[in-house]
């Protein structure tokens, strides 16, 4: 059984529903670029935000309920940056206190409630990370093509060209500008335009999205094993080791103009918990999932998804759910309970 229903009027601004669960047993959790509060089987924690599928097992006759927070606000609401809650389950008790988790534990006090007690010093909503993340829902074909307009070309943020930002022309350069030191992590180089010039907005924030798809694995359907909660929750010592306690601090939005890549994908990733590219590969995924009841056949779902072809739907499909996009979407849900599917995160 699983139950979703539209966010009360109080928390419109940060969540994007609530929603009941309980089954019996282990079910298929596939990224959807969201955070959740989850309480229930004598738990309260935060379910960061996913790049491949897990396993949640709970006891038979367990009831969860949690809040889904949009994209790009939980962050401000949990008060640690998102991308350290990634691939995590993090207990209550870290981020707000023991006394928080007990109480929603014991049902003194609900989600909802939890939640919205949290947002009278609530900061706005970063509009520039608000409309990529809009755009790259609406079917953006690169997370280059969805920057335009929010990314000023040729801008050097705090840090200089030298620590990852699109420099200006050297001398002796010859009109190329250079982006030294990728902050996507593909390592360094230059991105220049054939016949010299500006590098296209939005190049730094697209460069992984060519390779963030990992090749074909032979065309194996079986898969490892998924951890369950209690084993991919870190304990209270391995939090203060990553530095989760300290994540509170986020970077203040500015909102007023374009800026730099750098800077763009630096506020997208402590508000999501990944980069854009990561993100477009998620969203794209869901609005498969979303059109798979309506459309027949593989082909016609990944051209009605946007993939550029169907192999493209099949590796994302692997990458993010563990399976074959026929036996994912061949069920009778997109939720998998069969114990012999359980997968091992990557």
């Amino acid at each position: 059984m699983y139950e979703e229903a539209a966010a009360p009027a109080v928390l419109r601004d940060v969540a994007k529903c609530v929603w009941r669960s309980a089954s019996e047993g282990p079910k298929r959790i596939v990224p959807d670029g969201c955070v959740d509060l989850v309480i229930g089987d004598g738990e309260a924690f935060v379910a960061g935000p996913d790049t491949t599928a897990w396993s949640s097992v709970t006891r038979p006759d367990a009831v969860l309920s949690g809040v889904r927070f949009r994209p790009g606000r939980a962050a401000a609401v949990l008060g640690v940056a998102a991308d350290e809650l990634r691939d995590r389950r993090v207990p209550v008790g870290e981020l707000w206190g023991r006394s928080w988790a007990e109480r929603l534990v014991e049902g003194a006090v609900s989600p909802v409630e939890a939640v919205a007690g949290r947002l009278g010093e609530l900061p706005p909503e970063d509009s520039a990370v608000a409309e990529l993340i809009a755009r790259l829902e609406a079917g953006a074909a690169r997370v280059g093509d969805a920057a335009v307009g929010l990314v000023r070309p040729g801008v050097v943020g705090r840090g200089g060209a030298g620590r990852g930002e699109v420099g200006r022309e050297r001398p002796g350069g010859a009109g190329r500008m250079s982006i030294a030191g990728d902050p996507l992590g593909h390592g360094g180089g230059e991105a220049t335009r054939a016949g010299g010039g500006v590098a296209r907005p939005g190049a730094m924030l697209d460069h992984a999205a060519a390779s963030a798809t990992p090749p074909a694995s032979g065309g194996r359907e079986a898969a490892p094993a998924l951890p369950t909660p209690s084993e991919a929750t870190p304990s209270a010592t391995g939090f203060a080791e990553t530095g989760v306690g300290r994540a509170a601090v986020v970077e203040d939005p500015v909102s007023s103009a374009a800026v730099s890549e750098r800077r763009l994908r630096r506020r997208f990733v402590q508000a999501v918990g990944y980069g854009p590219a990561t993100y477009l590969r998620v969203s794209r995924f869901q609005r498969a999932v979303a059109l798979a009841p309506h459309v027949r056949g593989l082909a016609a779902l990944a051209a009605a998804a946007g993939y550029a072809d169907q192999a493209h739907l099949s590796r994302d499909c692997r990458a993010l759910t563990g399976l074959t996009p026929r036996r994912y979407f061949g069920g009778s849900s997109t939720v998998d309970v069969a114990v012999r599917d359980r997968l091992r995160s990557a």
